[in-house]
């Protein structure tokens, strides 16, 4: 294989880790050209010295100075702000691009790419729930090609390799069911912190590891598939599958269904993304299908997790209102996590900001982003004004 170079956006994170082990173990394949963070450049740094990046960037400017001083001597060029990770995402001589970066921020540095018709390797749903429309124009117009690393959208991918849209009856997403999946929602208001970002199958970020808890990632998942794949929401369904051996599924107007299995790592999709059309071993074990024994499969229950029937709302009325979705549950999950709400306002605050957004049929970019911002003004009047009154108005 032809080597690549890659520039990862937000490696710290979970996604970011392990692209950093990806391109560790196929050292012949991949030269990481440039890494970027928000704010842990102690990870940051030492991903640096594993890698030697020809750049860097950390997104909050205050810590650009440590940045530096953990990387003097390199000859790694280092930069800081929001601006400084969309140009290392733009920079000159990269193949490929893994987005990586944890929700609406992720929009501008992926659009960078794309209009430098990089391969965009996608790991975040939110840019593509906020500007899915205009997303696939830009990459389109500038030949860019966008290869979803979320391991439901890979799966699908995988799936409909060669296969036009029409031959499409359903998307079927899988969903683990999170960490609540078997806990009556009677007991939601007394769960921990911690009970709440325990994940049964993946290791995740804080932010999905909520999103999971309140089956919101599968209504953002609706949306991305939406654009992804270009079918109509009315032909995406999700179906819990607690084991998560199956990663998604794809029916043709034939009747028949193709899945795809694999053990639970995100090196896999991880990896596909940024060789794809090509495949690289790895060192995961294969999937021991004896060991599983069985496979099971439950409908979603709409009434104890709200947030999946928000997505279907939010894609079937388009327009700005996906991207108000995914802005006020972004504000709400930021605020449970600073113990700012109990995770049971979560839903009720993102329906009612959802409920009073008036929607802008054909947005720009500039509408999106503007409705962003107002949802989590709104989102934050909202939980404001449920301190003083005691809930949600």
């Amino acid at each position: 294989m032809v080597k690549k170079r890659i520039v990862i956006l937000g490696s710290t994170g979970s996604i970011g880790q392990n692209a950093i082990k990806v391109a560790e173990e196929h050292r012949r394949v991949f030269e990481v050209a440039g890494l970027t963070a928000q704010n842990n450049v102690e990870i940051l740094a030492q991903q640096a010295l594993r890698v030697r990046p020809r750049r860097v960037a950390v997104s909050d400017k205050s810590k650009v100075r440590a940045l530096a001083g953990l990387l003097t001597g390199t000859g790694i060029q280092v930069d800081a702000g929001p601006e400084a990770v969309e140009q290392t995402a733009a920079m000159d001589g990269v193949d490929a691009v893994l987005v990586a970066i944890a929700g609406a921020a992720a929009l501008l540095p992926a659009l960078g790419a794309i209009r430098r018709g990089r391969t965009v390797a996608l790991a975040n749903k939110e840019t593509m729930v906020m500007a899915g429309a205009i997303m696939r124009a830009e990459a389109e117009k500038y030949g860019a090609a966008i290869v979803p690393v979320d391991s439901e959208h890979s799966a699908i991918f995988q799936c409909l390799e060669g296969r036009r849209p029409e031959q499409i009856k359903r998307l079927l997403l899988t969903g683990s069911g999170g960490p609540l999946r078997t806990i009556p929602s009677e007991r939601f208001d007394r769960l921990t912190r911690a009970e709440i970002l325990n994940h049964p199958r993946w290791k995740m970020g804080p932010k999905i590891s909520v999103d999971s808890a309140t089956m919101m990632n599968k209504g953002l998942e609706i949306i991305e598939a939406r654009w992804l794949f270009d079918v109509p929401v009315s032909q995406i369904e999700v179906v819990i599958h607690p084991e998560a051996v199956i990663h998604s599924m794809v029916e043709f107007i034939d009747g028949a269904v193709l899945a795809q299995m694999g053990v639970t790592d995100m090196r896999i999709p991880i990896q596909l993304g940024l060789t794809h059309p090509d495949r690289l071993s790895t060192s995961l074990p294969s999937l021991d299908f004896v060991g599983i024994g069985q496979l099971t499969f439950q409908r979603p229950d709409p009434a104890k997790f709200p947030c999946l029937q928000f997505g279907y709302r939010a894609a079937q009325t388009g327009g700005t209102a996906p991207a108000v979705l995914n802005a006020a549950n972004e504000a709400c999950v930021g605020a449970f996590l600073e113990g700012e709400i109990p995770f049971t306002r979560i839903a009720k605050v993102i329906d009612a900001v959802l409920s009073r957004h008036r929607v802008v049929a054909q947005p720009a970019l500039a509408d999106l982003l503007e409705a962003d911002a107002q949802a989590r003004q709104e989102a934050g009047r909202f939980w404001a004004a449920e301190k003083v009154a005691g809930g949600v108005s």
